[in-house]
């Protein structure tokens, strides 16, 4: 009888020590999960996170790039703006004084002293002894008319300049003509507002001496004091 019960008491022991072994079997394996478990759940967390923090410096890098265009347009169109500003009025001022040299070359006796001066100044640049006059067709009777007082002019000019005495002997072009003065509906078309063009050594060399070329040196020699005069701190 005592040995049954002594036995029955070493299973009881027995299988008591089982159910602990069990039980901290089950608490070291609920406890290793639920570390595992939180530590993948940080590393989710934490991929979780890098990807916003990316997709964010992402966007905030793509919303600044945007930005830089934009500003970076705008400031190309401003300035631009303001080259077709300072364009158009430098134009403006082109149109005005070519309709005011229209005007004032209307006067027959101002313009026969006005082509003389410029034939002069053609001749002294070519030092030529036969040189040929080209001008627009309706001016051929004026020029015509300009060519004796020219030549002497010439040759008073260098002789004042150098002691030396030289002629030239000046001829009108019939073959070649400039084109005639701009007209309304021919505004694209070529046009000239009247000069001269200067050649010899049969037409190898030549002086451009039109209003529309001395024009265009003019304004392009003044663009930096009319820039300064109208444009100054803009």
């Amino acid at each position: 009888m005592d040995a049954a019960k002594e036995t029955q008491n070493q299973i009881l022991q027995m299988t008591q020590f089982i159910l602990n072994e069990a039980k901290d079997k089950s608490e070291e394996i609920s406890a290793k999960a639920l570390q595992e478990f939180s530590v993948e759940k940080l590393k989710v967390v934490n991929s979780g996170k890098d990807k916003i923090r990316q997709e964010y410096d992402r966007k905030a890098k793509q919303i600044e790039t945007q930005n830089a265009i934009a500003r970076s347009t705008a400031i190309n169109r401003s300035r631009l703006e303001k080259i077709k500003a300072r364009q158009d009025v430098i134009s403006q001022i082109s149109g005005d004084t070519k309709a005011s040299l229209e005007k004032q070359l209307k006067d027959e006796a101002k313009m026969r002293d006005f082509i003389t001066k410029l034939i002069v100044q053609g001749l002294l640049m070519l030092l030529e002894d036969e040189v040929e006059v080209r001008c627009r067709a309706a001016d051929d009777k004026l020029v015509a008319a300009c060519l004796a007082a020219a030549a002497q002019e010439y040759s008073k000019v260098v002789e004042a300049e150098t002691g030396a005495k030289k002629a030239c002997k000046l001829t009108l072009d019939s073959a070649t003509k400039l084109p005639p003065a701009p007209s309304a509906g021919h505004e694209h078309g070529p046009s000239c507002l009247g000069g001269v063009v200067l050649a010899c050594q049969k037409g190898t060399i030549t002086i451009d001496n039109t209003i529309d070329s001395r024009l265009h040196l003019v304004l392009e020699q003044a663009k930096p004091t009319i820039r300064q005069l109208l444009f100054a701190g803009k």
